[in-house]
């Protein structure tokens, strides 16, 4: 890949680790102000708990997507961005901007989860 859109990705990639490490940031901060209130009402209580939960899953799915980011960013460093991890043919630029953290072209992507898809039929 050329060094320009190889410059293109490590930016789409650092920006969106920013804007996940902000939010994280954030997060801290509505998570702990909100431990502080009391309920007196146990419905107010359980909704709280629901909201909380849906947050903490949502931090945790963002923060293996950093570590995904972390990783993408070294392969770019290493100069194995942009070749799939399965078949070692390059991985399309399209697919690459609408998911930059990929690791497999869509072939071997579509191949993975027809197993992965036949496996829970069993």
């Amino acid at each position: 890949m050329e060094k320009e859109r190889l410059d293109f990705f490590k930016n789409l990639l650092n920006a969106k680790l920013e804007e996940l490490l902000a939010e994280a940031g954030k997060a801290v901060t509505v998570l702990s102000s909100t431990d502080e209130e009391g309920f007196p009402d146990p419905t107010d209580r359980a909704s709280h708990e629901t909201n909380r939960n849906f947050l903490l899953r949502v931090k945790d799915r963002e923060r293996r997507l950093i570590a995904k980011i972390h990783e993408a960013l070294k392969r770019i460093d290493d100069g194995a961005y942009g070749i799939c991890e399965i078949c070692g043919e390059g991985i399309s630029e399209k697919r690459l901007e609408v998911r930059p953290v990929t690791t497999s072209c869509i072939r071997c992507k579509e191949e993975e989860e027809a197993q992965e898809k036949q496996r829970k039929a069993q």
